[in-house]
């Protein structure tokens, strides 16, 4: 008996039905960072100065708080998602690829945490 045909050796070998959607991911976390970021510039340069009273007053807007936290959000999950594909790609040990995995996400998950606090303190004065 043979092998079958071409098709037939590598039916079931090809990806995991999930990669279209990590690269998509990707893709829709690399165009927000780029919106976003372009706002913050655009307003960073349009603000009088650069001072700690001046920053804190124009992030207590509600509008301005929310764009800054989705782009810490939107930041920290770009880079998870980036990260995680190069640790997969070059780790190949299961244990290590885990333990590397899961250390990755939970410093990214701190690191926005950390930069929402930042900015609910800021948004919200030393009330918060």
């Amino acid at each position: 008996m043979g092998e079958g045909t071409s098709i037939g050796r590598v039916r079931g070998l090809g990806s995991a039905k999930h990669g279209a959607h990590h690269w998509l991911l990707q893709r829709f976390t690399a165009a927000g960072n780029l919106l976003l970021g372009l706002y913050l510039a655009f307003a960073f340069v349009l603000l009088p100065d650069l001072s700690y009273a001046t920053v804190t007053d124009w992030i207590s807007g509600p509008v301005q708080a929310t764009l800054v936290a989705l782009f810490v959000i939107s930041t920290f999950w770009h880079a998870r998602l980036g990260l995680q594909v190069l640790i997969e790609d070059y780790l190949h040990e299961a244990g290590t690829k885990f333990a590397a995995v899961l250390a990755l996400n939970l410093f990214a998950f701190a690191g926005a945490a950390f930069g929402l606090f930042a900015i609910v303190r800021l948004a919200l004065g030393a009330a918060a």
